[in-house]
């Protein structure tokens, strides 16, 4: 399918939430689907807004599919959220997070030091999906914004695709604390075009031969136009058909699933 719209490109960027899997059920044969793209000569990185797994345990995650990749076949917001702090602080910065532990430690391998939000000279926080999330945190970061800590968000997904349906994402947490700060924070991930950025120059690649593919049109779709990419919707996860009809631009491809991007 992809090559009948454009038959020049050579490289995917993959999102995973939504169009790999919706938690840990799998969207289609995935073994057979990255056979294929192996098959038709595509180099691809996966790229992805949840940063709540390090890309080691991502891996492993697909290994458990039968799709056997590298760990720089994965980017996360949580690594460029590291990326971003690494290149603006020195090292040893330290950060409150409020976040899952895979951010935390995926963070910590660049450098930062992750405090409980106590400590003095805290200079940032990050805020992330949160599934221990409580008032308390919620508390101590807002106040540390106030007082004149940066606010990042690794993203702003406001939900979160699952096999019970949609669930409060990222960008809910992020949000919670934009309004009791009174900041808004400074989002990482998609739509912002870093990961692209970030994808491109693994993949060596330019963005007129580069094609992301997502589920999340106010994300994953404006992120690539932003980066200059071209788009794909796969209607497996957040947006809905008729949502892709009404954007503007809309995505360049619009598939029912990967399976029918990639095997067809």
């Amino acid at each position: 399918m992809i090559k009948d719209y454009f038959p020049n490109i050579k490289g995917l960027i993959i999102d995973m939430d939504g169009v790999l899997w919706r938690d840990s059920e799998p969207l289609g044969d995935l073994q057979a689907i990255f056979d294929r793209i192996v098959d038709l000569d595509y180099k691809f990185i996966l790229a992805t807004n949840n940063p709540t797994r390090t890309v080691g345990e991502y891996q492993k995650k697909l290994a458990g599919f039968n799709v056997e990749i590298e760990l720089d076949q994965i980017i996360n917001s949580a690594q460029a959220t590291g990326i971003y702090l690494q290149e603006h602080y020195p090292k040893g910065v330290k950060v409150f997070v409020v976040g899952e532990a895979g951010l935390k430690t995926t963070l910590e391998s660049y450098g930062v030091d992750v405090c409980d939000g106590d400590e003095t000279g805290i200079e940032a926080v990050v805020a992330s999906l949160d599934t221990q999330l409580t008032y308390e945190k919620l508390k101590r970061a807002s106040l540390l914004i106030q007082s004149g800590c940066e606010f990042i968000g690794t993203n702003a997904d406001k939900t979160f695709p699952t096999p019970e349906g949609l669930i409060p994402g990222g960008g809910t947490v992020v949000g919670a604390l934009e309004i009791a700060s009174g900041q808004s924070a400074k989002i990482l991930g998609k739509p912002e075009p870093y990961l692209y950025e970030m994808a491109m120059k693994r993949l060596a690649l330019a963005p007129e031969e580069t094609l992301a593919i997502g589920d999340r049109l106010e994300t994953d779709i404006v992120g690539g136009q932003a980066a200059g990419i071209h788009t794909a919707l796969v209607l497996t996860g957040a947006s809905t058909f008729s949502e892709a009809q009404d954007f503007n631009p809309p995505p360049e491809i619009i598939a029912k699933n990967l399976s029918e991007l990639i095997l067809q």
